[in-house]
């Protein structure tokens, strides 16, 4: 016996085609009128699929937004700093103060705590608040603005 002399036991049945009269009626299972019930119902265009999904350049949404400065108050430095020290982005990240990469920090700017600060220091690189440039000063501080 060879695979071109076996048969199958049972009858194939052939699919029923729906849309040439008979039982399904004059509609055919698409419902009545509209978009849908036609023939070829291709319901998107494409080109109009495609215009949907690309963003539109124009608006509030879509302008350039900066982001937000990272506040750390004067309190902080007060804590963390000593007589004499030099206050950068990298000595914020050294003393816990920031987090995340040196390379990827944003802009930072120190605004004035609720205790006085005491400890002359120096501020490199950093923006300060008008209050706490005052603040630094009156203690014998200097501030360093990065240009």
């Amino acid at each position: 016996m060879q695979l071109h002399h076996i048969k199958p036991t049972h009858l194939a049945r052939k699919k029923k085609r729906i849309g040439r009269g008979g039982k399904r009626g004059t509609t055919s299972g698409a419902g009545q009128k509209g978009q849908k019930a036609r023939a070829g119902r291709s319901l998107k265009p494409q080109v109009r699929e495609m215009m949907l999904r690309f963003p539109k350049l124009r608006g509030i949404k879509f302008k350039p937004q900066k982001p937000a400065a990272r506040i750390i108050s004067l309190d902080l430095i007060e804590r963390a700093a000593q007589k004499g020290d030099i206050i950068t982005p990298t000595w914020l990240m050294k003393k816990g103060i920031l987090s995340g990469k040196a390379e990827k920090l944003s802009e930072i700017k120190i605004l004035k705590g609720k205790k006085e600060l005491t400890k002359a220091v120096t501020i490199q690189g950093i923006a300060l608040s008008e209050s706490a440039t005052k603040q630094v000063i009156a203690c014998g501080g200097t501030v360093v603005t990065a240009q």
